[in-house]
């Protein structure tokens, strides 16, 4: 699912920002730069909103962001969260799947100790441009 939500940064006093998203309860991260910080908190959207997904819950309807009020230092930024995108870059679960090769590539393979999953998860990563 495709969602965007307003997020709010405010200025650490250690250095840095800690961004929270009001919508979401428990998405805070903190950054050094405005740069990782986004990154942090789209990633930390995305891994809220799937727990909601996964629990069939369905996500609060998200502030205007101009209803949400800011202090000196802090700003608002809207955060997309793409579900769908985020679980099929992060799902790592290994899955079993069987291949047939000609029994003599088979053997030359063993003979010089090759990994034939990982060299199959390689072809298919650049295959796939992923």
């Amino acid at each position: 699912m495709y969602y965007i939500f307003p997020a709010l940064f405010k200025l650490n006093p250690n250095g840095g920002y800690i961004v929270t998203v009001p919508d979401v309860p428990g998405c805070v991260v903190g950054g050094a730069t405005i740069e990782e910080s986004m990154k942090q908190v789209k990633n930390a959207l995305c891994d809220c909103l799937c727990v909601l997904e996964d629990e069939k819950e369905t996500p609060i309807a998200r502030t205007a962001p101009y209803k949400i009020k800011t202090a000196d230092g802090e700003f608002i930024a809207m955060i997309e969260a793409d579900t769908t995108k985020y679980r099929a870059e992060n799902d790592n679960k290994s899955v079993r799947k069987n291949v047939s090769l000609p029994a003599w590539l088979n053997a030359k393979a063993e003979q010089n100790h090759v990994n034939c999953s990982q060299v199959l998860q390689e072809a298919l990563r650049e295959k796939l441009k992923v």
